[in-house]
């Protein structure tokens, strides 16, 4: 009983929060992580990473959302680290950077590329005209600790990353990037 109290609460609060008034024009970024690869997820004792599209799918509920809400014609971005389903991909047997563009397409989002976390930074900082584009809204889709998020998580190594944005590095985002307003959400495992 409190399991689904606790379940109602939390989607009363994301409807809540998917509606919350934001700034009138800029860019609205999702960042999405890579998945996990077979061989870690299937020694883990709750393993969570079965389906690929795990980030991916729950991104693409959010920008159906989003363009609901922002129009068809908002600027949207998604910030994917790749090398995650270029791995995964030999797992699957099946293009699932050809997949990911196929969403790109039905959802006409701006579709980023990219490898160590700094590349996150610098996209944030000077990925647009900052000056001109604020950036009004920015969500995480993927592994996480209580310190930083984890763009590969059990994907070279298991329950361990080579590419992440920690803590530490959010000094190095520019405040005048975001809009005065900005949403910011973490879906992570255990970020919020």
């Amino acid at each position: 009983m409190m399991k689904r109290f606790v379940l109602v609460c939390s989607l009363s609060l994301f409807a809540l929060a998917s509606q919350a008034a934001l700034p009138a024009s800029g860019e609205y970024i999702i960042l999405v992580g890579g998945p996990s690869m077979y061989q870690w997820e299937k020694y883990k004792a709750v393993p969570h990473d079965h389906w690929w599209a795990n980030f991916v799918r729950a991104a693409r509920l959010r920008t159906e959302q989003l363009r609901e809400q922002l129009g068809p014609d908002a600027k949207i971005t998604w910030l994917i680290y790749r090398q995650g389903y270029e791995d995964r991909a030999k797992q699957e047997h099946q293009d699932l950077i050809g997949l990911i563009d196929t969403v790109r397409d039905k959802f006409n989002f701006h579709l980023v590329w990219f490898g160590p976390g700094s590349e996150v930074i610098d996209y944030l900082n000077h990925g647009q005209p900052r000056d001109q584009v604020k950036i009004i809204g920015f969500e995480y889709f993927g592994h996480s600790n209580r310190a930083c998020f984890m763009f590969d998580y059990s994907n070279n190594i298991d329950s361990a990353c080579k590419s992440w944005l920690h803590d530490s590095d959010l000094t190095k985002i520019s405040r005048r990037a975001f809009a005065r307003g900005a949403y910011i959400k973490s879906w992570g495992c255990h970020t919020g």
